[in-house]
């Protein structure tokens, strides 16, 4: 595998894609490349790279796209641009190279017949012959811009309202006034999606797609200790701390939800529990006054009462109330669940099959 640096600008890819397609060539004994260069066609366009080679039963022309991302909208321009050249060169056998394809940008190059070469070392090429399949080579190179700017915390606010409103249309300006956000980062956020093609634009706006494979990426970039964990313990039962919690938040007019196992012993029972836990808005002062109105003390081990100051109030979209006591939507407990230890993967998991997917 080519040896490349984690972050690359325009022109390094481009450098990069002649010695890559070779070295996935240089695996074949019996091909003998013969040219390799851009050259303008006929018509006026031209591919990034035209690779001629020498195959047993005569010379076979590679047109190559070059892409500085991998990801589906990218590859599919690439792909589209590929079956064009078609038109000029009809026995050309297409290319499309980029730093690294995903699975589906693979799998849309594989259903035009496409080829693609990645810098990470993954391939697919397919002519004459010649048969080459690398795959599982993870991503060198990282797109940290790119999912900062997705999975900020004002941007997940977005999200949120997508993941709680499936199905529905939405208009840039009315998505950014739900989000309580900026209409420039409801923009942004719909370009990154629509890069992505987890987005369906048509009349009436635009409307999530695959809402799985968001929630999946989100999971991936998600950590709950973004916010800010107090623990206490208390000698009352949970259902009575649970209880106090509530009417304490709103005799006090602080905004709070019950997540982890707690949120889940309302949504989509699966494990019994031992702590009980919520996110409180407002800061240490809110905590505090919290804490002291339910007799909590503050530990460092063994805690039944976890409170969070939630990293971004987004974590409050889409509450819901089960018997008086508020409790995050399924989407913000999913995240949650996902990252905690006893089982909170295994929960996670049995809400998504009872009441994410059902939605979706």
């Amino acid at each position: 595998m080519l040896k490349m640096p984690i972050a690359m600008k325009e022109n390094e890819i481009e450098r990069s894609a002649q010695d890559a397609v070779l070295a996935c060539l240089s695996d074949v004994p019996f091909l003998q490349v013969e040219q390799s260069r851009a050259e303008a066609l006929a018509y006026g366009r031209r591919p990034d790279l035209l690779v001629k080679v020498r195959l047993p039963d005569g010379l076979q022309t590679l047109a190559c796209e070059v892409k500085n991302s991998g990801q589906p909208r990218m590859v599919r321009e690439g792909v589209n641009a590929l079956l064009r050249y078609r038109q000029a060169l009809p026995n050309t056998y297409g290319v499309v190279v980029a730093p690294y394809v995903s699975p589906a940008a693979a799998e849309i190059c594989s259903q035009e017949g496409v080829g693609y070469v990645d810098l990470a070392g993954n391939c697919r090429l397919s002519f004459g012959q010649v048969y080459i399949q690398k795959e599982g080579r993870p991503n060198p190179f990282t797109q940290k811009r790119d999912l900062r700017s997705l999975y900020s915390p004002r941007a997940t606010r977005v999200l949120r309202v997508l993941l709680n409103n499936p199905g529905k249309a939405w208009k840039v300006q009315a998505l950014a006034q739900e989000a309580e956000v900026s209409l420039g980062q409801s923009f942004n956020i719909k370009k990154l999606l629509s890069d992505r093609e987890w987005i369906r634009t048509g009349p009436d706006g635009f409307t999530l797609t695959d809402p799985w494979a968001l929630l999946a990426e989100w999971t991936e970039n998600y950590d709950y200790r973004r916010n800010q964990v107090r623990d206490f313990y208390s000698l009352k039962s949970l259902s009575e701390i649970e209880s106090g919690l509530a009417e304490a938040c709103r005799k006090e007019g602080i905004e709070y939800a019950l997540t982890g196992f707690s949120g889940a012993a309302r949504m989509a029972p699966f494990v019994r529990y031992q702590r009980v836990t919520a996110y409180i808005e407002g800061g240490d002062d809110a905590v505090k006054r919290v804490a002291s109105l339910l007799n909590l003390g503050q530990v460092s081990s063994g805690p039944n009462v976890s409170l969070w100051t939630p990293y971004d109030s987004g974590v409050f979209y889409g509450v819901r109330g089960f018997d008086g006591i508020s409790v995050v939507s399924p989407i913000q407990l999913y995240l949650d669940l996902r990252r905690l230890h006893g089982r909170g993967e295994d929960a996670a998991d049995f809400l998504l099959v009872t009441s994410l997917k059902p939605q979706w």
